[in-house]
């Protein structure tokens, strides 16, 4: 009986396995195999170079400013996105006439498509745009900037941008790790003298370790793999100055580079197995513990 239960089990896996074996797997797999070749659009045949696709990653300045802006893109909103989500959600949890209005005005960004995200953003961000021209009449000129044309600035720029529009998403989230926490803890704690912070730190964040996890993967995986903010709002520009990975691998491809676009996939694809993958077990372990 428990091996037809077993073999039932097994039944309803396979299918699902099957297909994300052939759909995921495999190409993954042949992407692999490709990162190590010549491979280009102009060429007939395909030759085996080793790793010297990945010894030109490393070599290549624009390459690296990419890998560089990727970095300090996904530092940016990880941090942005959970410390003001978890911000929204302690306050929206609290018992106020328009909190389910507030909720919905903040969430309602992350459903936004990302073209509109930069119908809305390019002309306020423009030197003679509405947010210079807000510093100004509040008497702050001085921090008027070239927000989409000063190389030295535009990455975090678009991470602002990202934060803007996705931290409502990651506050719902948070709402939902708030709300299934029972109020007897902080009764208690209300009892024993704890004031408000202290009932944040040893009760709310504990109990709040699973959403909080989910939210790290989250933002951190879309951070490593962002594109489609970089693409709309600069397109890489000025210059290279905000190229990302993922823009970097369209330009290569569109190139005829595939073998090379292939390597630069691979490497994004281990450094975020090898970043992700560490801190899932560390926040895993931190619930447990907890």
């Amino acid at each position: 009986m428990k091996t037809t239960k077993s073999l039932y089990s097994y039944t309803l896996v396979w299918p699902a396995l099957a297909i994300y074996t052939v759909f995921f797997v495999v190409p993954a797999l042949i992407g692999f195999y490709y990162s190590f070749t010549d491979w280009r659009l102009d060429r007939l045949e395909i030759s085996f170079v080793g790793w010297d696709n990945f010894k030109r990653i490393f070599t290549d300045d624009t390459l690296i400013l990419a890998m560089k802006n990727t970095f300090i893109f996904a530092i940016a909103t990880v941090i942005g996105k959970n410390v003001l989500g978890i911000a929204l959600a302690v306050a929206l949890n609290m018992k106020l006439k328009s909190r389910n209005f507030l909720r919905a005005i903040f969430y309602s960004p992350s459903i936004l498509s990302v073209l509109v995200i930069s119908i809305i953003f390019t002309p306020l961000l423009r030197t003679e745009g509405a947010v210079n021209g807000i510093l100004s009449a509040i008497g702050l000129s001085s921090l008027n900037q070239a927000w989409l044309t000063d190389p030295s600035i535009v990455i975090w720029t678009i991470a602002g941008v990202s934060i803007w529009q996705h931290t409502g998403f990651q506050m719902a989230i948070y709402l939902a790790g708030l709300q299934s926490i029972s109020k007897d803890y902080y009764e208690a704690a209300t009892i024993d003298g704890a004031g408000s912070w202290k009932s944040f730190r040893y009760i709310t964040l504990p109990l709040l370790l699973p959403a909080i996890n989910i939210n790290l993967m989250l933002t951190l995986i879309g951070g490593l793999k962002v594109f489609s903010e970089v693409f709309v709002l600069t397109g890489g520009g000025p210059g290279n100055a905000s190229q990302v990975v993922g823009t970097i691998i369209l330009r290569t491809f569109g190139e005829g580079a595939w073998g090379l676009g292939t390597a630069i996939n691979t490497l994004l694809f281990v450094a975020v197995t090898l970043i992700s993958i560490p801190l899932l077990l560390f926040m895993r372990r931190k619930e447990v513990a907890e």
